[in-house]
């Protein structure tokens, strides 16, 4: 998800703290040949895709990505300076979420040229759209959904559809300061992250329990966005992706760390989040 580097707290949840913001180890740059590989990859699209619902262009953009390689965390190579990371040829499940978000509602609409594509990256992975050192990233999950919400860009719907309240209190970064070197020896940051955690605390957050999801299917539709809650102390969620619909099925589209790409799920979305003892339900938010 961003944010985006740690240590191992507990050698058996390693592999889930990497899926989101607060929990990777990057090596992101933008480099030419990745601005190259943006630009060829929007070029890729046909225009007539702009005339289909976010959620259609949302399922054609990702699967554009299948195959992608899963690279864990690519954000915080630059530590001194908080910068826009560009970066398509490797992603983890927050970076995929958020590029495909950005470049369906370019080509929705029908702005589509690499300027666009960063102003929307931009705007979706930071706090009120503006970058302002590493606290302005949105590093909780959550959070994302909760500003991109303000924004206009998603809508949590996981209370209207059926969600219960998810009591939870929220303070990974701040109580691992160790695990991010940008947080580790800078108080500034470490308050202002204080205070992201404080103001999360302060809303009421909604999920549907894992053993219940298929319960939901008829609610859900292509390209809403599904995040995985999760019974790690600290942690709002741990991995997220689309959801994706085929043959009256229900699949889950997303950057897998055990295959190593994006992939679309050969199980529907109920039984791939039962193979996952970490993983207790899912928040949906639907791209507007």
């Amino acid at each position: 998800m961003t944010g985006r580097n740690y240590y191992n707290i507990f050698a058996a949840v390693v592999l889930l703290f990497v899926f989101s913001h607060p929990y990777s180890l990057n090596s992101g740059s933008n480099d030419e040949d990745e601005i190259r590989a943006v630009k060829k990859k929007l070029k890729s699209y046909d225009k007539s895709l702009g005339d289909n619902e976010i959620g259609d262009i949302i399922a054609a953009v990702g699967k554009s990505f299948l195959g992608t390689e899963y690279v864990a965390g690519t954000l915080d190579k630059n530590i001194d300076e908080e910068k826009l990371v560009i970066k398509i040829t490797g992603l983890d499940c927050v970076t995929f979420v958020e590029n495909t978000l950005a470049i369906s509602r370019i080509i929705r609409k029908g702005t589509v040229d690499f300027e666009s594509y960063k102003n929307e990256l931009t705007n979706i992975r930071y706090r009120d759209g503006e970058i302002n050192g590493y606290p302005s990233r949105l590093h909780y999950f959550s959070d994302w959904i909760y500003d991109n919400s303000r924004k206009g860009i998603v809508k949590d719907i996981t209370q209207s559809i059926g969600g219960i309240p998810y009591n939870k209190k929220i303070n990974f970064m701040t109580a691992h300061v160790d695990s991010y070197k940008q947080l580790k020896g800078n108080q500034d940051y470490i308050d202002e992250m204080l205070s992201v955690e404080k103001n999360i605390n302060r809303r009421d957050l909604f999920y549907i329990k894992k053993g219940e999801v298929s319960k939901y299917y008829d609610a859900l539709e292509t390209g809403d966005i599904i995040a995985t809650t999760t019974n790690i102390d600290g942690l709002d969620v741990t991995h997220t992706g689309f959801v994706y619909k085929s043959k009256s099925k229900t699949f889950f589209m997303h950057a897998s760390i055990t295959k190593g790409e994006i992939i679309i799920s050969k199980e529907e979305l109920m039984e791939y989040l039962k193979s996952n003892k970490k993983q207790t339900g899912i928040i949906v938010a639907r791209p507007q």
